[in-house]
């Protein structure tokens, strides 16, 4: 598997926009319900993705005969995903959180192996092995914080873990729509379910954002939902699961790192092993095979 240099350009900026995105995200839902702090998100964000999808004259009809699959992409891809974590992310630290996450990897290749048949081979095997170890020493110093709280670190193993086979399935999809009509309407959709969780669950807690909570929400509008969620559904579409999901395996680490800067998170000898492993996975799918003989 090659990535073309532009492939390599936005897994970057995705990489840099995500990892910093998980203290973005603590920062807001500590002062604002979670799942409306998501809904004004992408309610803000809607426009942005919308206007995008304008400038690059891109169709967004989809076959009424895959309105049924978008909705099975959608529950998978951002659903699950969006309400599990953000609700997760309330009671985790944003790095604790983050290696939750991205665990992801791990889960897209049993679900490859189990559900579509897929064979890794020993380069990619490695680096799978390698990001697994990577996660556990992350989590090294979490583990007694985490017990007090199972069911967010529950939670974020179950959206890692469906956000996995959402992978997959958008890899092997048939719809024949683009790529950033898909993400629109997927879009469009999880927005509408979690505006209805939101009143339903938090509408006694609504209140004023406070300018902190108001960046914070402009931020995730802007560049998440806006620029990485269509980057990565993109990515997802166009690689082979286990390339595009091991690649972005530097996003926890940015979390951790970030998290220790902004919040304060203390940061020990596993934290910088780990990094030294994730690069190892990142480069299992990323540096070019070596060339076969003749």
């Amino acid at each position: 598997m090659r990535f073309s240099p532009r492939q390599l350009v936005l897994l970057a900026l995705l990489t840099l926009v995500w990892g910093v995105n998980w203290p973005v995200m603590k920062l807001g839902v500590t002062h604002f319900p979670p799942l409306s702090f998501r809904t004004l998100s992408m309610w803000l964000g809607l426009p942005v993705l919308w206007a995008a999808v304008r400038v690059l004259r891109v169709p967004l009809s989809i076959p009424r005969a895959e309105w049924r699959e978008l909705g099975a992409l959608t529950i998978t891809n951002m659903i699950v995903w969006h309400v599990v974590a953000i609700v997760s992310v309330q009671a985790l630290s944003s790095g604790r959180a983050a290696i939750l996450g991205y665990t992801m990897p791990v889960f897209s290749a049993l679900w490859g192996l189990a559900l579509f048949g897929q064979r890794l081979r020993a380069r990619q095997l490695l680096g799978v092995a390698a990001a697994a170890l990577g996660v556990t020493l992350l989590l090294w110093h979490e583990l007694g914080r985490m017990a007090g709280r199972p069911w967010a670190a529950a939670g974020m193993l179950l959206a890692a873990a469906t956000w996995a086979l959402g992978t997959q399935q958008l890899r092997h999809t048939r719809m024949t729509a683009p790529t950033l009509a898909i993400v629109f309407w997927m879009t469009v959709l999880t927005t509408l379910v979690m505006t209805l969780l939101a009143a339903l669950l938090e509408h006694d807690r609504w209140d004023a954002p406070t300018p902190v909570v108001w960046a914070t929400i402009v931020f995730n509008a802007v560049l998440i939902f806006g620029f990485a969620q269509p980057v990565w559904l993109y990515l997802a579409r166009s690689l082979p699961p286990i390339a595009s999901t091991l690649s972005v395996m530097l996003i926890p680490v940015l979390g951790v790192l970030s998290g220790a800067w902004w919040l304060g998170e203390v940061l020990h000898w596993q934290d910088f092993a780990a990094i030294g492993l994730m690069l190892a996975a990142i480069a299992s799918v990323l540096l070019p095979p070596a060339p076969q003989r003749a």
